[in-house]
């Protein structure tokens, strides 16, 4: 009953000037809403990202052929050719807490179906790369061992060079021609869209390496070795062993630098990541101005609702009212406002981002947590801002309010 008792005196004090209580409302409703909205948009940069990560692979460890630095020259990827396959089964079979391994031989090529063709890459590799990439096939099936043992003429297109092609065609069991090699299409990967780097991850080819070995580019060596840890926190471990294991095959001496090149892609992300996380948060505390400037309106509505009310508080100590009901009444007050502009900030952050995606093409993820910080915020904010007001009208004289004209 008491709290029923302080919404109608809370409400009845805010209808006497609705103006004023409407135009505060207002404010924090557009501090509520600028924040929903930044948030949002922050969550979806930080899910594109994230998403990043999780298509780059499974504890994704890249190791390419050529040194960084050779005598003081910067020699650039595929600078030697002392990748071998023996590397690559030495790396699997010797180094610990290695889930999978896939050897890597790439280049370009001019892909011809009927009479049209694809000026892409072609990739070969094993049937592990399908899973140290975390890549699904959409249609048909991936190549398998004995094809890898046997050089068969086979293939898996990338989502871009199927549809460059093929268009809505079925490519399966259809068959390309690229450097006068025919090869028949026996799958197609699921589209991973474009790359952190903004390169187009579905435009290749892939086909058993011992085919790309020996009948597309004759060579022995390896481009690169794919390698999936057993695990995240392993990564920086598993690293430190190929390097070990890569030198003292290779013959490398102390000081000498080395003849490959260990990359972890995923650092690259994770650093994104939380550059991304980051700006998130400084854009919500550049919108939470918002929100204080907000309080500081109602604070101003509650001086001035406790000056032009002071009769009225007078005369309710004076007839047996404590400070704490006073207190309450205007403390109420503050947070009704709070909890209004609140409400009214979530249908303003729910429709700003809506707008967003519509007319500027912009991504954004709402989520109910964003919801429940920007209406808790606003009502932290009337309290707050609420409370030297009420703590004024509750230690008024009730004489001087008896007084008050």
């Amino acid at each position: 009953m008491r709290l029923k008792s302080l919404l109608r005196e809370a409400f009845a004090g805010l209808k006497r000037d609705a103006l004023r209580s409407t135009l505060t409302i207002l404010g924090i409703a557009v501090g509520v809403g600028a924040f929903i909205c930044v948030v949002a948009i922050g969550n979806a940069g930080s899910a594109q990202v994230e998403d990043q990560l999780q298509s780059l692979g499974d504890n994704f460890i890249w190791i390419e052929a050529g040194s960084r630095a050779v005598n003081g020259v910067r020699m650039g990827a595929r600078g030697t050719r002392t990748l071998i396959q023996a590397d690559a089964d030495s790396i699997l079979h010797l180094v610990p807490n290695i889930k999978s391994m896939s050897p890597n031989v790439d280049g370009h090529v001019q892909v011809i179906y009927g009479n049209t063709n694809w000026s892409t890459h072609y990739r070969g590799v094993t049937p592990a790369y399908l899973e140290i990439r975390r890549w699904t096939v959409r249609s048909g099936n991936f190549f398998t061992d004995d094809d890898v043992r046997t050089n068969a003429l086979v293939c898996v297109l990338g989502n871009t060079v199927a549809q460059s092609l093929f268009g809505t065609e079925n490519p399966i069991d259809k068959t390309i021609r690229f450097q006068g090699i025919p090869c028949r299409v026996v799958g197609v990967l699921a589209a991973k869209g474009f790359s952190a780097m903004g390169q187009d991850q579905d435009d290749f080819v892939i086909m058993p390496i011992s085919t790309v070995q020996k009948r597309v580019t004759g060579q022995f060596w390896l481009d690169d070795i794919f390698v999936s840890a057993d695990s995240r926190e392993l990564m920086p471990e598993v690293t430190q062993d190929i390097v070990a294991l890569l030198r003292d095959r290779h013959h490398l001496h102390a000081g000498e630098p080395d003849d490959f090149n260990i990359r972890a892609p995923e650092e690259l992300i994770k650093a994104q990541l939380a550059a991304s996380e980051a700006m998130k948060l400084f854009l919500a505390a550049v919108a939470s101005l918002s929100l204080i400037v907000g309080g500081v309106g109602i604070m101003n509505i509650m001086l001035v609702a406790v000056t032009q009310r002071t009769r009225e508080i007078g005369i309710r100590l004076a007839v047996g009212a404590t400070e704490a009901d006073v207190q309450l009444q205007f403390l109420g007050e503050a947070a009704i406002l709070g909890l209004v502009g609140g409400l009214c900030g979530m249908a303003v952050g729910l429709i700003s981002s809506d707008l967003v995606e519509s007319v500027f093409h912009f991504p954004t993820k709402l989520t109910l947590g964003v919801f429940l910080v920007g209406g808790l915020f606003s009502a932290g904010i009337g309290l707050i801002f609420g409370y030297y007001p009420a703590r004024r009208a509750s230690q008024l004289d009730p004489i001087q309010g008896l007084r008050y004209e």
